[in-house]
């Protein structure tokens, strides 16, 4: 098993925390090629990033503990948080995977390829979430993961939450990356996630929380 660093640790982690958490989350030999060519490809081609080590090993450990199996993931990342999934998720469990760059997608499906999984565990759709969604039956999966700039998919957010079963969770990554807390930032990607974070906490059916690991996740899990 290999392992890999990841960014710099958010404003208040240690770097040694942040450091430990990415080593104890041990990669795979084919995750670790994974993430190698999605981490080249963001200077190459300005793909998304793939997700820290830690928050990947979060994300499996969150689609384990609903005993995940169906799953959506959307955003690029070169299939990296979508082969962490699939380590959490059952044995007979399906990962649909949904992005508007066909970049990523093919970065994607060379990652589950090469990682010997059979063609059966994956669904890979192209489009945007606007799009796509539509397509998708509400209340049908366990688990929702977004990343990559939340202004493309946060006016989706009811139906993102529409697809998530009672008892499932949505999953937004990058939290940590934008200064939701500072009111004098006005960028499109940081007031996209304040009204994220709002409407989470004003919805009543919602258990919510934000993990530090990483760029961060935000979570919300529909009461049963």
């Amino acid at each position: 098993m290999t392992s890999a660093a990841g960014p710099p640790p958010p404003e208040g982690q240690t770097p040694d925390a942040a450091a430990y958490a990415d080593t104890f989350a041990a990669e795979s030999p084919e995750l670790a090629q994974a993430r190698h060519r999605a981490t080249a490809a963001v200077g190459a081609l300005g793909t998304v990033a793939p997700v820290e080590p830690a928050v990947g090993a979060t994300l499996a450990v969150l689609a384990a503990g609903v005993g995940a199996r169906s799953v959506v993931t959307i955003g690029g990342g070169g299939g990296v948080a979508g082969l962490w999934l699939l380590q959490g998720m059952r044995s007979d469990g399906v990962l649909t995977a949904l992005d508007a760059d066909p970049t990523e997608l093919r970065a994607a499906r060379r990652t589950f390829t090469d990682a010997g999984l059979p063609s059966g565990r994956t669904r890979l759709i192209f489009g945007t979430v606007g799009e796509v969604l539509p397509r998708l039956s509400p209340g049908a999966y366990d688990l929702v993961c977004c990343a990559g700039p939340p202004a493309e998919y946060s006016k989706q957010l009811p139906a993102l939450l529409g697809l998530v079963r009672a008892g499932g969770s949505l999953v937004l990554h990058g939290i940590s990356a934008s200064a939701v807390g500072d009111r004098s930032q006005r960028d499109p990607q940081t007031v996209a996630w304040r009204e994220l974070v709002r409407a989470v906490k004003d919805d009543e059916e919602l258990v919510r929380a934000v993990i530090p690991v990483g760029a961060g996740l935000l979570v919300a899990t529909k009461r049963s």
